[in-house]
């Protein structure tokens, strides 16, 4: 599996031990950057992730900023991709499950290492449901 992975300055360290985490369990992981943590612009790295989920290169993201927020309005800009706030797994979940989530942003100022771990492996463990969910998604598009 390929997951792309961006982060602003808050969300390095974070990121680093996701990627760990990822490559133990056998994902090949496109990491956006950045690589220190001097102070960076979070769209410039959700945009690189975002796209590189809606061309099909990558099958998720993973994006990172001190609060989530800004990263995730940054992918949501993109097409076919749907973006979610997740910081309790049970929220990645549902995200997955009922909204088909592609992108996970985490927010690395309000969760633990370990959280962010246990999130992240929910997200990824999930599947869409369809259904009732499917025609709601395919309402989500703007044309």
């Amino acid at each position: 599996m390929k997951i792309a992975i961006g982060t602003d300055h808050a969300g390095v360290e974070l990121k680093n031990e996701l990627i760990n985490q990822l490559e133990i369990q056998g994902a090949q992981v496109l990491d956006q950057g950045p690589f220190n943590t001097d102070s960076v612009d979070y769209p410039d790295y959700g945009h690189k992730v975002a796209s590189l989920v809606s061309n099909g290169t990558c099958l998720f993201g993973i994006v990172i900023c001190g609060s989530g927020n800004g990263i995730n309005m940054t992918v949501n800009k993109h097409q076919n991709i749907r973006g979610a706030l997740c910081w309790k797994p049970e929220i990645a979940a549902l995200a997955r499950q009922h909204n088909d989530a592609n992108i996970i942003a985490i927010p690395a100022r309000f969760v633990t290492t370990n959280e962010a771990k246990d999130i992240l492996k929910t997200f990824l463990e999930n599947k869409f449901e369809g259904g009732r969910h499917e025609r709601r998604v395919n309402k989500i598009t703007c044309d």
